[in-house]
């Protein structure tokens, strides 16, 4: 590599399911200085993609593309004489109909460094969620993959008697809207007009849809169902498969919309969960949480008490920046207000000495007392949000319990764009702050009575109740308890 040049790597980030990212690609972004992407990478990728990244988008639509290939080579030629370690991200497989080899050639003859990272085409991944296996020994001994978008609006340029011939499994990107012309050429070339044949839009998705017809039955299908790119449209005996094979639409939550509000931070294990069940699930961020400097000298108490996760990280991000470590809390008793702040204690080696049964502050402080651990003689520190619910300090007070109240971190409502609630079937929170953030962002111009909330516990769900949402609470104060109720509750439907 010459000195002061950069290097790109072209990436394929697969058909869209962040998970088939592979390993090799998510190492190069998290090394990248610049990413210029695609419209069908998804959201979910785009998230991975550290803050720090320059990100440029470039996207295309069908007949509509607002930066052109040529100013796109320019980006990443330029990016790469900045000395820039610049990622080409594209949807699927850079090399399956996306212009990968024209951008490649263009670096070669300007003499920029580059590598090559495979992507999982969605001509196979797409077919693999619906069900249907692109080969199969009993059907077809071929498969073949033609793109149906045709360079400078020229005709297509599809060879239709010799895919007739082959009787493989024939797989058309790119044309939902070509492929009216493409079933009569099909046909007239002597197919069969009821062979089988599927769409299969917005493929390893949670919003993904799939319809199982005949060759001459596509065009209608897509006519009538409204179906847009991305899709691919498959034509073989192997589609008959399909409903025998199909295990993506069968998941728990396959057909469910959620909207998942909080921060960023707390929404990406129940963003990641939901979509593992089969559920579109879209992050709606309306608040978020911002670190507060505080005293870390806890040698006069006795007990310590963390009401958050959130909370315990904090405490020991402190504590390592003062050169400290577990060892600090030595001879401590530690209170964790529930099984995920338990868990966030156990990764840095701490055992927390009590649990309620319930994982809210109320019961927390009164099984603490009832259980006779901690008395009037104990000095108790709390680390927990500024303006947090009062609860434990109320009961702790009442009963003449010596405390500390220190707020580690604080929650903001944040100002976000608006989107339409109206297709979510339910939308979670996580905390009585998240139930606050939303409607501030909302500023009442929803129906609250036509919402479905999910709430953590008790105190979130007495937040929702006040705007008059219909909430449904988790058996258990965890995410895990939440999915739950989730497809409780959905499977009744």
């Amino acid at each position: 590599m010459a000195d002061g040049i950069g290097k790109v790597y072209l990436i394929g980030a697969g058909p869209g399911d962040e998970e088939l990212l592979t390993v090799k690609a998510t190492d190069v972004i998290n090394r990248a200085d610049v990413v210029v992407y695609d419209r069908l990478v998804s959201t979910g990728i785009l998230s991975k993609i550290p803050e720090s990244v320059e990100k440029i988008y470039v996207g295309k639509n069908a007949g509509n593309h607002p930066v052109p290939q040529h100013e796109i080579n320019e980006i990443l030629l330029g990016k790469a004489l900045e000395g820039k370690i610049v990622v080409r991200l594209k949807g699927g497989d850079p090399f399956v109909f996306g212009r990968g080899g024209e951008e490649l050639e263009f670096l070669y003859e300007n003499g920029i460094p580059f590598e090559v990272v495979p992507g999982i085409s969605s001509a196979i991944a797409a077919a693999a969620y619906a069900g249907i296996p692109v080969t199969h020994r009993d059907f077809c001994s071929s498969l073949h993959i033609i793109t149906g978008h045709a360079k400078n609006r020229d005709n297509l340029d599809i060879d239709y008697d010799s895919l007739v011939k082959l009787k493989g499994t024939l797989i058309f990107m790119m044309s939902v809207a070509s492929f009216p012309q493409i079933a009569a050429g099909l046909v007239e070339a002597g197919m069969d007009p009821y062979m089988d044949a599927a769409v299969v839009e917005n493929g390893t998705m949670p919003n993904q849809r799939k319809f199982v017809s005949k060759l001459c039955d596509i065009p209608k299908v897509i006519a009538q169902y409204h179906v847009k790119s991305p899709a691919i449209i498959i034509v073989g005996k192997v589609c008959a498969l399909s409903k025998k094979l199909d295990w993506f639409s069968k998941l728990p939550l396959y057909g469910c919309n959620v909207l998942v509000t909080g921060s960023k931070k707390t929404s990406e294990k129940l963003l990641g969960q939901l979509s593992k069940l089969g559920a579109y699930a879209v992050e709606y961020q309306c608040i978020e949480t911002q670190p507060l400097d505080f005293d870390i000298d806890i040698e006069e108490y006795s007990w310590i008490v963390f009401t958050s996760s959130l909370g315990v990280e904090i405490f020991f991000k402190k504590l390592y920046e003062n050169k400290l470590d577990s060892r600090y809390l030595y001879n401590k008793k530690i209170a964790a207000v529930g099984s995920q702040t338990a868990e966030e204690l156990l990764k840095h080696g701490i055992c927390a000495d009590f649990v309620p049964s319930k994982f809210d502050g109320k019961h927390l402080a009164e099984e603490l007392l009832r259980s006779g651990k901690i008395s009037k003689q104990d000095k108790t520190v709390i680390f927990r949000a500024k303006d947090g619910t009062r609860t434990i300090v109320d009961i702790l007070e009442n009963n003449n319990i010596h405390y500390t109240d220190i707020p580690v971190y604080e929650i903001k409502c944040i100002e976000n764009e608006r989107i339409d609630i109206s297709g979510f079937d339910y939308i979670t929170f996580t905390s009585e702050s998240c139930v606050k953030g939303f409607a501030h962002s909302f500023k009442n111009t929803v129906d609250y009575t036509e919402i479905n909330a999910i709430c953590i516990g008790e105190q979130t769900a007495k937040a929702a109740r006040a705007y008059g949402m219909n909430t449904m609470v988790a058996d258990i104060a965890t995410v895990s308890s939440m999915l739950e109720k989730i497809i409780e509750i959905y499977r009744t439907k």
